[in-house]
């Protein structure tokens, strides 16, 4: 058998994606709303993975508003619950992947003022709590930095984050 003389029969063929109409995007949208809360983008997001005509796109979405299989404010206030109660995540964090959902920044204002703020800063300090117990630093000021990126990082602001890193220091 010489070289390359079977490669048509041993190269497997990529799956090919059927692309759907707008009318079985709707439908197929219709029954993962109807399972979970979307967002516009994210609706925007599957009918373009699906090879939806670009034209289609907003009127299928237009119609799934009306329908209320999707409300950018509805899923904004769980998105914020969740991402603030159950991960811990800041606001700034939060607001930031709600933009990249396609969310409006007035959705996103009035459902992340639903944060209750001590709650907020107390689940922040016990995550500082406990990242403390495994980071290793040479001194305070190595340590106080570590936590302050790692705040900062789960989307607190920095003021925010130095308050509570001022009371977890002074704990020690």
């Amino acid at each position: 058998m010489r070289k390359g003389e079977f490669d048509n029969e041993m190269t497997p063929t990529p799956r090919e994606r059927k692309s759907k109409s707008a009318a079985e995007a709707l439908q197929s949208l219709m029954r993962l709303c109807a399972r979970g809360e979307r967002s516009t983008g994210d609706a925007m997001r599957l009918m373009r993975t699906w090879g939806v005509p670009e034209g289609e796109r907003q009127a299928v979405v237009d119609r799934l508003v009306a329908q209320r299989f999707i409300d950018n404010s509805r899923y904004a206030e769980l998105y914020v619950r969740e991402k603030s109660r159950l991960s811990g995540w800041g606001a700034r964090k939060i607001a930031m992947l709600l933009r990249t959902k396609g969310v409006e920044k007035e959705v996103i204002a009035e459902a992340l003022a639903t944060i209750d703020c001590d709650e907020q800063s107390d689940r922040l300090a016990e995550k500082l709590r406990r990242k403390m117990r495994t980071t290793k630093a040479q001194s305070d000021y190595e340590m106080r930095g570590k936590l302050l990126r790692y705040a900062l990082g789960l989307g607190y602001d920095y003021d925010d984050a130095s308050m509570a890193l001022d009371k977890i220091m002074a704990e020690r």
